[in-house]
């Protein structure tokens, strides 16, 4: 007969996480609470904003992901040895998270204002705004793993290298925008998320987190040299750029194979088709963990 069984350390170890989660999860209640301008009970129980629901549950989502990384990590003696350190830790993840998500914001999407949109009750802008908070735990998370700051220049090279993906999903974006434009009559793909087309947030945020977890599989399977700036940022945007390339390609193979004569863009930009948004989530979603598993060392 075999039996259940957790250390003290396993135990100690769970508390202390979850205390922490619990802490980091009031803050975020408070926060969304003053940009709400109103209790988040009264926005989601009494208005049923389904919007702030979806942005909300991303949000603590994220927090619990990069605490439990964080934890699964570092070992407990080495916390409980040098806990300020590992409070260091956290708090510079969830800044690189959070500015990730504002540059997401202000700069890739400037022209759509999403806090406004979710609000307003726009599911499609929530969708949007979640899919990119996911892929940026995701990055952030990818090069923690990849160069385990230890120091300043370990720090500096994870900074910069932060920007130089955040500049690779600003193509992305781009790419999608003018595709969009290309098979929509030059229409905007800032100004449709205005139009509550949930089928289109879908499609967007999938590609999103897809990127991140190829970002994350290049990042992987990429040799961290300590101390070397230009080394680890060519070999940062070749083994991400690479992951990229595959990414879209196998992820074109499956939805061809899987919606064999099925105009996606038209189904998902002017049918609101849900079904096929889904469909499109879940492969963009599916290679990225497949590349993480294929080319991680």
């Amino acid at each position: 007969m075999s039996y259940l069984s957790l250390s003290n350390t396993s135990l100690v170890a769970i508390a202390i996480s979850f205390a922490v989660i619990c802490a980091t999860i009031v803050l975020l209640r408070i926060l969304t609470q003053i940009k709400a301008k109103q209790a988040l009970k009264e926005e989601l129980a009494q208005h049923d904003n389904f919007a702030m629901g979806i942005s909300f549950a991303s949000e603590i989502m994220v927090v619990i992901a990069t605490i439990a990384y964080i934890f699964d990590e570092i070992s407990l003696s080495a916390a409980q040895s040098n806990p300020l350190k590992v409070l260091l830790l956290i708090v510079l993840l969830f800044a690189f998270i959070k500015i990730g998500h504002l540059i997401h914001r202000k700069w890739i999407l400037h022209r759509f204002n999403e806090e406004a949109a979710i609000l307003k009750q726009n599911v499609c802008a929530a969708l949007v705004d979640s899919g990119m908070l996911i892929a940026n735990c995701i990055i952030a998370l990818g090069l923690y793993n990849w160069c385990h700051t230890q120091g300043y220049s370990s720090l500096l090279i994870a900074t910069v290298s932060f920007f130089v993906l955040q500049g690779m999903f600003a193509l992305d974006s781009k790419i999608r925008e003018y595709r969009f434009a290309k098979a929509n009559q030059g229409a905007s793909l800032q100004s449709n998320f205005n139009l509550e087309n949930t089928s289109i947030g879908i499609r967007y945020a999938g590609k999103s987190i897809g990127l991140a977890l190829a970002g994350y599989a290049g990042l992987a399977s990429a040799s961290f040299i300590s101390g070397k700036m230009v080394e680890n940022l060519f070999t940062l945007v070749s083994h991400c750029g690479a992951m990229w390339v595959l990414l879209y390609i196998l992820s074109y193979i499956i939805k061809y194979i899987s919606l064999p004569n099925i105009d996606t863009s038209l189904e998902v930009d002017h049918q609101d088709n849900i079904g096929i948004a889904c469909i499109e989530f879940a492969v963009f979603g599916a290679i990225g963990y497949l590349l993480i598993s294929m080319f991680s060392i």
